[in-house]
């Protein structure tokens, strides 16, 4: 797939001066519902209504939509509203059935992505397309795959792309519900600066306290829209009750978000590098993250130390470990000095945590 202009046609079509917002619940529940929620949003910067027919659940037994009913109350809402709707497809009839029902732009879920016989079959019923098709990033951290469907889609000579970074699941609790891992995004962005990206930062969240600092985060690292789920009962949603908020929160996040416009060199620059900035911000996250983990490890060694009565230092160990991290160091750029002074730091705290714990 080649990098062009041609990527963003649709996306700078709709000659928005703010990001793109795509909103909605993320299940059609009720025709009142779906219309209730839709004329909500028409008073916001909503651009496109979203709503789940088909809801791929990860147990079986929860609600897993209304199905190909729900297509004509979007339909009917993009009737009242003149919003555009989106809804997810996950096979060949999905995509029959929301074409039948004029829905302007398509996503394929996370958990499609991962496939690629299924994205291949996604392709084939969109050849040639004029409709929008969005790519969710896969349920793991794996940029080759996600590209990968997009090249797919591109192949199929589908030319109105984006992708939608919903985060990643990991087996480790974290704050958040799925792991944005940022860079991955960023890493995306910088090899394709002209496929739209679009921030999901519900199922990132899984809770709608952190929802706002997600999109202010998306939005300085130049993101292109986002989507978000909203419901006027959000705590009495048939699915994801947790990560949903009101039409009126919607409306406010979005007068509240901090908003970059180039103009001139100056501001060029300084929107660079502010992005560059938050980059930094990203991975210096990750790595407290990272760090807190290795403590906690370092306690459970501690405990097993204190256990069977060893020594907390062990000089062979760490000698073997520090030789290592210079040979890894040297491999990405980074001097000896360098990985000295950082390793011997995190030594010491290791020491100093696990020496708490045995003197206990």
């Amino acid at each position: 797939m080649e990098n062009k202009k041609e990527l963003r046609g649709w996306l700078d079509n709709f000659g928005l001066d703010h990001p793109l917002v795509i909103a909605g619940p993320c299940s059609a529940e009720t025709e009142a519902q779906v219309l209730k929620i839709a004329h909500a949003l028409k008073q916001t910067d909503t651009t496109v209504f979203r709503a789940g027919i088909w809801k791929p659940r990860t147990r079986p037994g929860n609600f897993e939509g209304v199905g190909a009913l729900g297509l004509k109350w979007m339909q009917k809402a993009k009737e009242e509203t003149g919003l555009l709707t989106t809804t997810e497809v996950a096979n060949a009839h999905h995509v029959d059935l929301a074409l039948k029902h004029d829905v302007d732009i398509l996503w394929i879920g996370a958990r499609t992505t991962v496939s690629p016989f299924v994205v291949q079959e996604i392709a084939e019923a969109l050849k040639g397309t004029q409709k929008t098709v969005l790519v969710k990033n896969p349920v793991n951290p794996d940029l080759a795959l996600w590209l990968g469907a997009v090249e797919r889609l591109y192949a199929a000579n589908v030319k109105n792309l984006g992708v939608i970074h919903r985060g990643f699941s990991t087996y480790e609790k974290t704050r958040y519900r799925n792991n944005p891992e940022w860079q991955l995004a960023v890493d995306l962005q910088n090899r394709f600066p002209d496929l739209p990206l679009i921030l999901d930062p519900s199922h990132i969240a899984g809770r709608r306290d952190i929802i706002f600092d997600l999109c202010q985060t998306a939005l300085d690292l130049n993101y292109d829209g986002l989507m978000i789920e909203t419901h006027y009962d959000p705590d009495n949603a048939w699915s994801d009750a947790a990560q949903q908020i009101t039409p009126q929160t919607l409306k406010k996040y979005t007068e509240d978000l901090r908003i970059r416009k180039e103009i001139g060199e100056a501001a060029e620059f300084k929107n660079k590098i502010n992005t560059l900035r938050t980059q930094i911000d990203v991975v210096d996250h990750q790595l407290i993250e990272m760090l807190g983990k290795r403590m906690q490890i370092a306690g459970d060694i501690g405990r097993l130390k204190k256990q069977y009565n060893v020594a907390v230092l062990q000089a062979k160990r760490w000698n073997e470990i520090l030789g290592k991290m210079i040979l890894q160091g040297e491999e990405k750029k980074l001097s000896e000095e360098f990985i000295l002074k950082v390793f011997k730091a995190i030594h010491q705290e290791s020491i100093n945590h696990q020496d708490k714990i045995v003197k206990r």
